[in-house]
């Protein structure tokens, strides 16, 4: 089957006092109607990565690739203006604490409105159904009280159900999702990340999840691209994560503390095992 996305050598820099840096170097993958997760510290490349592929990457920064296909569109060459049908209509991309991403003088119902009126032309009457049922699908109890709050109303885990809704109810075919449970707790945490699962099955969407959490991208991952210094240093099955074999990866899963931790101490990354920043 073709391929949803397909990345060859992708690039990210920019300027600095001593020449162009770059923070993406030869970033290659390609994705199927599957989820596929990037992991890494903090700087790796991993977010930069997301919204390279959404070109939101503004001057004075820089995007280059040898190919980046989205379901046979070229999205190096489409214009601004051409970019904007595939923003959040087809691929939609959930940020960092994406609660705070809301619009603090609209209410929760409008917003999620909104993400539909930008791509489509629907009746008010349907358009309303629409909503309550993606907030239902989110499993937001009471959805006609929640559509009528403001963001400030709501707790953090339906703040992040919200976003969810926001950027799944045009129906995209791929959803980028930049650590969506980081500012969370670890039990709201476990059922946001059900529920993008869920809902990812459910409607065949390709899945990008961006986070730190190793053991997490594993169980709700195929496939894994582990990131350093703006590098793809291992890419593995996500039941294969316990056998990778590179240095960084190896460090990442022994920094990682268990239940039944029997070290004093919790090692360090050897970062000079394989030249790494």
């Amino acid at each position: 089957m073709t391929p949803l996305l397909e990345i060859d050598n992708l690039r990210v820099s920019f300027p600095t006092p001593r020449g162009r840096i770059d923070v993406v170097q030869n970033v290659s993958f390609t994705l199927g109607r599957e989820r596929l997760g990037i992991v890494g510290e903090s700087g790796s490349g991993k977010s930069m990565t997301g919204r390279a592929i959404l070109r939101l990457i503004r001057p004075p920064g820089e995007v280059t690739a040898d190919r980046m296909i989205f379901d046979g569109t070229d999205l190096q060459t489409r214009s601004e203006r051409a970019m904007r049908p595939l923003r959040g209509a087809r691929i939609s991309m959930i940020m960092q604490d994406p609660k705070f991403s809301l619009n603090p003088v609209m209410t929760v119902g409008s917003q999620i409105a909104e993400a539909v009126r930008a791509h489509e032309s629907v009746p008010r009457r349907a358009l309303a159904k629409r909503v309550r049922e993606m907030l239902e699908a989110v499993r937001i109890n009471d959805p006609d009280r929640v559509a009528r709050m403001y963001p400030h109303e709501v707790s953090g885990g339906m703040g992040q159900r919200v976003m969810i809704a926001m950027m799944l109810i045009p129906k995209p075919d791929l959803l980028i999702a930049d650590e969506p449970t980081s500012a969370l707790d670890v039990s709201v945490q476990a059922q946001v990340l059900d529920l993008i699962d869920e809902l990812i099955v459910n409607n065949g969407m390709g899945l990008i999840l961006i986070s730190h959490d190793l053991n997490l991208v594993a169980r709700y991952c195929d496939r894994i691209l582990v990131m350093n210094g703006g590098r793809v240093v291992e890419s593995c099955a996500a039941a294969d994560l316990h056998a990778a074999t590179h240095p960084y990866t190896r460090g990442l899963l022994a920094s990682i503390p268990r239940i039944d931790e029997t070290r004093d101490v919790l090692p360090v990354l050897d970062r000079s095992s394989w030249g790494g920043t």
